[in-house]
């Protein structure tokens, strides 16, 4: 692939519509109700941090799917884990940080609030659900097996030929990092007990192991483990074998986000192991009754 081309990759962004209405949707609900708990003075409900670790996450959404890393990602594995990368380790956490269910949910129109925080209420089948498939084991599960099982080759390639498949992998990995980061960030509802910071540490730790083993066995073979990069032309003139070992180091500094998250529980005793604290137990009973029966 020739200078110019790169160029136009580079300079390439794919305004997907369904994506780009999904971003703005969740952009635009959160900020509302985080306006709408400041003026009804809640502001330290909605604290401005929030609002931009939130509004970050989306951005990171956005560059991971609308930008030329996409495009990048269909011409080389390594653009496509940094695609992974920002899709879980990135944005996931992010938007988390942000405490979005409750703040969300001031966003929505009363009749739709309503409809949706009895989902969330304390009885719900949809609550319970979320009970289960957020419990540490469950969700580590879940996260670590959605992981392998889309970097087994026939599932990668599947992904790489069909875009609804590549579409259902991207949601697969986003939804399953959400429910791993849920028990370490803690955002409402409150849905389990804090958990005890060896235990977080333990499970960050475990998730960090299998990443590094699956970098390895992505980046150690001596022959191209996914086809459909061996006939893509590359814009940095990498051949397969060095894009594909280039793809199992980036699949290993994964392990970097989950080892700050590690170390920084281990350096701060004093502080509880959930870092986005459920606002339920702070919020009033008048505002309570607005959000309705969600904490």
């Amino acid at each position: 692939m020739d200078d110019l081309t790169l160029k136009v990759v580079l300079a390439w962004w794919n305004w997907r519509p369904g994506v780009v209405l999904v971003l703005v949707t969740l952009a635009s609900v959160y900020a509302s109700g985080w306006w709408r708990l400041r003026e009804a003075g809640y502001g330290r409900l909605a604290r401005r941090w929030r609002l931009v670790l939130y509004l970050s996450g989306v951005a990171s959404l956005a560059v991971a799917l609308l930008s030329p890393i996409d495009e990048l990602a269909h011409l080389i594995l390594s653009a496509h884990m940094v695609q992974h990368l920002l899709l879980m380790m990135v944005a996931a956490p992010l938007l988390l940080l942000g405490n979005p269910l409750p703040v969300g949910l001031w966003g929505l129109p009363k009749r739709i609030r309503r409809a949706v925080g009895r989902l969330l209420t304390r009885h719900a089948p949809f609550r319970k659900v979320l009970w289960v498939v957020t419990l540490m084991p469950v969700a580590w599960l879940l996260f670590v097996g959605d992981l392998w099982l889309w970097h087994l080759p026939a599932a990668y390639q599947a992904a790489l030929e069909d875009p609804l498949i590549h579409d259902l992998e991207h949601v697969a990995f986003f939804g399953t990092a959400l429910l791993f980061w849920w028990p370490i960030i803690g955002p409402a509802p409150r849905l389990h007990e804090r958990v005890p910071r060896g235990f977080a540490i333990l499970y960050l730790i475990a998730a960090t192991g299998q990443n590094t083993l699956l970098g390895a066995l992505i980046a150690l073979p001596e022959r191209v483990l996914y086809p459909y990069y061996a006939g893509s032309p590359s814009p940095f003139g990498l051949n397969p074998l060095d894009d594909q070992a280039l793809a199992g180091g980036i699949m290993w500094s994964m392990r970097g986000t989950v080892n700050a998250s590690a170390g920084g529980l281990g350096e701060r005793p004093g502080r509880p192991v959930i870092l986005s604290g459920g606002v339920g137990s702070a919020i009033s009973s008048r505002a309570t009754r607005c959000a309705t029966d969600f904490w």
